[in-house]
């Protein structure tokens, strides 16, 4: 594989897009269904929770705007459509269960946005483009699970929708470690800049305070 992604940033894939004066920080799905071995949708997602608690500590110190989210219906057969023929622990995720809560060892603060999905992408359905904006965001920091998932969907269409999009490499995690590997190296060619969380964590030390937008209100 590493002689094709040479060829790749050969032809031009892989430029950088760069980091913005304005980040906002998005942490994908580690809810308690999620990040729970035993749960059916589950596994042991505990490094990269660690190393996304230390993401959430340097955006509060750099006071951006931090959301949060998880996936959650009222009616898992109607409102997951055909996403349910494909995974059916989605009937997991029932609005007010505990699945659908953040996992409890995140680093949470009460100005923290939850934003509540359907499918996996954290923009498809959410006001979440337009919430940026509105913030002056113009660059977004991914974490979460998983990789070759929801973190990859919410990846591709915030570079869409005009993000200088930043994954964080060790605080994202996956079921299947050869999917976890693969979707970094394609976000990393195609949609955004795939980083340490070291590197990330020293280009928040240089912002300063965001406007909040994203957050009032927040539970």
């Amino acid at each position: 594989m590493a002689n094709d992604i040479a060829r790749a940033r050969d032809r031009g894939f892989g430029t950088r897009v760069g980091l913005g004066r304005s980040p906002a920080l998005l942490v994908v799905d580690f809810t308690r269904a999620f990040t729970a071995p035993d749960a059916r949708l589950g596994m042991d997602m505990t490094p990269a929770i660690t190393e996304a608690n230390r993401l959430l500590a340097a955006a509060e110190r750099a006071g951006i705007p931090v959301i949060l989210s998880t996936i959650a219906y009222d009616d898992p057969g109607r409102d997951s459509g055909v996403w349910r023929s494909k995974i059916a622990g989605l009937d997991a995720l029932v609005t007010g269960s505990e699945g659908v809560d953040q996992d409890p060892r995140l680093l949470r603060v009460p100005g923290d946005r939850i934003l509540v999905k359907r499918f996996a992408s954290c923009f498809f359905g959410t006001g979440l483009a337009d919430d940026l904006r509105a913030g002056g965001v113009d660059t977004l920091v991914i974490a979460g699970c998983t990789t070759s998932g929801c973190v990859r969907a919410s990846a591709v269409d915030a570079c869409s929708h005009g993000f200088r999009t930043i994954v964080a490499r060790e605080a994202t995690a996956d079921r299947l470690q050869d999917a976890h590997a693969q979707s970094l190296v394609d976000i990393d060619l195609k949609y955004g800049d795939v980083m340490p969380v070291d590197a990330i964590v020293a280009y928040l030390r240089t912002v300063g305070a965001g406007s909040g937008a994203l957050n009032p209100g927040a539970p």
